[in-house]
């Protein structure tokens, strides 16, 4: 028997914007054992009180349809939607990358920053704050590039993401 492949999904869920909601959608995940890799969530319709949490998770096919339907029974929730399965959408991340460094480091940081389109948003004599923005991919690999020049600190906002197209969620 061949065992099924994990896939990583992307997942919007349109909420009311009420306290506990948030608290009900992990515990479906911590509940089943469901891994969580990212989870962001903020009020997009202030009239309406809806926000949006977008969550990326990873399971076999089957792991993913029940987190689906489990998702949609819940109470407070107007919409869940598969953005991996429903076509082409964008997906993004901010981090903010600290780089402690002096001489050459320092330097080729700053090379490194340019290449990669990210922001100096501070600046002493001895760091560096960067900002930058794109897939998780490249934020990796940015990341992973500055470690050996003096990485002190990395704050990430966690994956956001839209269909692409007229169609909202």
């Amino acid at each position: 028997m061949k065992d099924e492949p994990v896939e990583k999904h992307t997942i919007a869920v349109l909420v009311d914007n009420e306290p506990g909601v948030l608290a009900r959608v992990i515990g479906l995940f911590s509940g089943r054992g469901y891994n969580i890799e990212s989870l962001t969530v903020a009020e997009v319709e202030t009239g309406k009180r809806l926000s949006r949490i977008t969550i990326v998770t990873s399971g076999t096919r089957m792991i993913i349809e029940q987190i689906k339907a489990q998702l949609n029974r819940l109470v407070p929730i107007h919409r869940v939607s598969d953005l991996t399965d429903e076509g082409p959408s964008v997906e993004r991340e901010l981090a903010l990358i600290k780089v402690a460094g002096r001489g050459e480091p320092r330097v080729e940081s700053l090379r490194i920053a340019d290449i990669f389109r990210a922001r100096v948003v501070d600046s002493t004599n001895e760091s560096f704050v960067f900002e930058m923005t794109g897939s998780t991919g490249k934020l990796d690999a940015f990341i992973k590039l500055m470690e050996p020049l003096g990485l002190v600190d990395v704050a990430r906002t966690g994956v956001v993401a839209i269909s692409r197209g007229a169609k909202g969620l």
